[in-house]
């Protein structure tokens, strides 16, 4: 049986959702294969979404027209600000999620959208002619001839599980592995390489003493996830479901040391290199021998479930080492597990065979998406796979556009953008690539990174990795992105009004600030009772605020003018809150954010110094062997990108720009 579609796509984990809802909402006609329709965008480790730079990406996903901030405040037991008690260029939302409502909310989501048909099966083979992909053959012998396909795998490429000496072949506990795909693909020439990552133990939370641990309680204010005002997102139905805190100890640790012989990452059984910034509860005790304890975070599963998970104590020790050794700490002592922490390797394609639109060098409409990439993380392959969806799109509407010059009439009949129909019928963002720099999202830097230095470790994102992280902040993902991705037809008009409101009165704050001049005598009283020094001499309302101990909200009771003002820009608007922690952020931060701003067009001035195909590489001899060696692999786009790879110095630059004339 023979099926035609305009984009296919292989997996539906976090990638591969967000890729294929994106490329259906542009017009693709879509198809999702999936092993598993009741494991759609499963929580494979931890049952959260977000965390430090993770949050943003989720925030800018949904800034996007994407699902996964949508899903998340409507399947959310517990959601927090992480950070706050520092500056808000590094303020990152996390939220606990009930599992099993994430995966039917996704798929509910899913199965509604135009364009999108999934199919349950096992793809086997990729189908290439003349480097020029096909489609896909699966294991029910089905064929789905496509104009792209997108490989979200995950870790189930050649997937192996590890707990102790036992190996059991899968891409995921109690699901098999993918054994064929991985070498349908190398053998048109796209490099793959070997990863390993793991999960920690399942408790029965009946089994456990919380008398014996700390409480974590979610935090109770405004926060979320999508910039959607919908009932699902109110912050009142959140359930807020507590997590907790416990320790690990010597005695544990004795235990767990007992067990190395027969740890597969330290008996030679597993080969490949495991994350370095979640690494297991053994490569702890080897890297930390000085500590006598470590954190745990016990953490729900569901609303109703008594499954837990135990965060920070990754393992693929043997079963008896994990379940004596945490009958070791006090809380556990009569601890029951649902199953052991295990450790999996899986297969991964170099990433620095990607273009920044994540299509493939070698073989052509063929994209990669998610852990297939290198990096771990459900947000990271989310962002992903919506980038890899949008192109996607854009070029199956490529090909059926250049069809269609032979037949004038057919596109003819739209002369313009429709971005729920047909790919089709129109070029979608006039045939180039969509890709985000990294002044303008996380996910620009994580796909730069990517792409141009290429990965040795499952890749992370933090926010030390963005070099303009304060114009990349939660806050204004909106702002960054909607606009571009309402132009693009993929961010909705709801979406679009509702960015360039909150933007109108913003503004409006800020100017009001900057304009409105205090006098010391009446507001003095008011600045002693907020604990900070008075005024000697009038000053603008701006300059107060830019103090550590005023803000907005402390300030307005006392300034009954930036009272009426406020009440007048933001109304009835239910995102009161939401508008001026964002207006005060600007106002705080204006020097900041300007100077970060000149920092970036500078850069900017590089990134439009296009150098790919200008240059024979291999015979530059001004420019150094390992510089050499280093372009002519990642052939970089821009001289920006070429400044970023390791092993092309500064000079190195200077010599090309000399080179150029410029």
């Amino acid at each position: 049986m023979v099926f035609n579609y305009d984009v296919v796509v292989v997996g539906a984990g976090h990638a591969g959702c967000e890729a294929a809802a994106a490329a259906a909402n542009l017009g693709a006609k879509t198809c999702l294969i999936t092993m598993d329709m009741n494991k759609i965008a499963q929580m494979s480790c931890n049952p959260a979404i977000g965390g430090i730079a993770k949050g943003q990406i989720v925030r800018e996903i949904d800034a996007l027209g994407g699902y996964t901030g949508i899903v998340t405040d409507r399947c959310s037991l517990q959601f927090r600000m992480l950070n706050l008690s520092k500056g808000p260029a590094v303020w990152s939302p996390r939220s606990q999620c009930d599992r099993a409502k994430f995966i039917w909310t996704w798929r509910e989501i899913l199965e509604n959208i135009p364009n999108l048909q999934i199919w349950q099966d096992q793809a086997r083979e990729l189908v290439v002619d003349n480097q020029e992909v096909q489609g896909v053959k699966t294991y029910y012998g089905a064929e789905f001839k496509a104009k792209c396909v997108i490989i979200t795998a995950g870790t189930f490429l050649n997937g192996l599980m590890h707990i102790g000496r036992v190996k059991i072949p899968g891409g995921r506990c109690a699901e098999s592995a993918a054994l064929e795909l991985t070498e349908s693909i190398t053998k048109y020439g796209i490099r793959a390489g070997r990863m390993k990552t793991g999960t920690p133990v399942r408790i029965d939370k009946r089994s456990v003493n919380f008398s014996l641990m700390e409480k974590q309680d979610g935090d109770h204010n405004f926060h979320k996830f999508s910039y959607l005002p919908t009932e699902h997102t109110a912050v009142s139905e959140r359930n807020n479901l507590p997590c907790w805190i416990c320790y690990t100890n010597t005695e544990v640790h004795d235990v767990l040391r007992s067990g190395l012989p027969d740890s597969p990452l330290y008996n030679g059984q597993i080969q490949s290199i495991g994350p370095r910034y979640c690494p297991s509860i053994e490569t702890k005790l080897h890297t930390f021998p000085d500590k006598d304890e470590h954190m745990l975070f016990l953490e729900p599963e569901g609303e109703t479930t008594n499954e837990m998970y135990l965060n920070g104590f990754s393992s693929s020790l043997p079963l008896d080492i994990q379940l004596t050794a945490l009958r070791k700490i006090p809380a556990f002592r009569n601890l029951e597990i649902y199953r052991p922490g295990y450790a999996i390797e899986y297969d991964f394609f170099d990433p620095t065979q990607l273009t920044h639109a994540l299509e493939s060098k070698v073989v052509k409409n063929l994209f990669f998406a998610g852990q297939v990439n290198g990096t771990t993380g459900y947000e990271e392959a989310a962002g992903q796979g919506v980038i890899a969806g949008i192109n996607a799109a854009i070029n199956s509407s490529k090909a059926d556009f250049t069809k269609s010059k032979d037949y004038p009439s057919e596109i003819s009949k739209k002369q313009k953008v429709d971005t729920h129909s047909n790919a089709g019928t129109t070029l979608l963002n006039n045939g180039e690539p969509f890709t985000l720099g990294r002044n303008e999202a996380y996910i620009g830097v994580l796909i730069d990174d990517l792409v141009t230095k290429g990965v040795d470790e499952p890749y992370r994102m933090f926010t030390s990795r963005a070099e303009y992280r304060i114009l990349l902040r939660q806050d204004d993902a909106d702002m960054r992105l909607t606009e571009r991705s309402y132009k693009l037809g993929l961010a909705s008009e709801e979406r679009y009004q509702l960015m360039t409101s909150k933007k109108e009165k913003i503004k409006a704050i800020t100017d009001f600030v900057a304009n409105f001049s205090m006098k010391p005598s009446l507001i003095n009283p008011a600045l002693e009772t907020l604990g900070t020094t008075p005024l000697r001499q009038g000053c603008k309302l701006e300059e107060l605020l830019g103090r550590p101990q005023i803000n907005i909200n402390n300030i307005t009771p006392h300034i009954d003018t930036l009272r009426k003002e406020l009440e007048h820009v933001i109304g009835d608007d239910h995102r009161r809150e939401e508008i001026i922690e964002a207006a005060e952020i600007q106002i705080k931060y204006k020097g900041y954010i300007y100077r970060e701003q000149q920092m970036a067009e500078k850069m900017i001035r590089l990134e439009n110094i296009k150098i790919q195909g200008k240059f024979d590489y291999p015979n530059m001899t001004q420019i150094s062997i390992e510089a050499r060696q280093k372009l002519q692999a990642i052939q970089p786009v821009t001289l920006a990108q070429a400044s970023r790879i390791p092993g092309v110095s500064p000079s190195d630059i200077n010599i090309m720009l000399v080179l150029m004339g410029r």
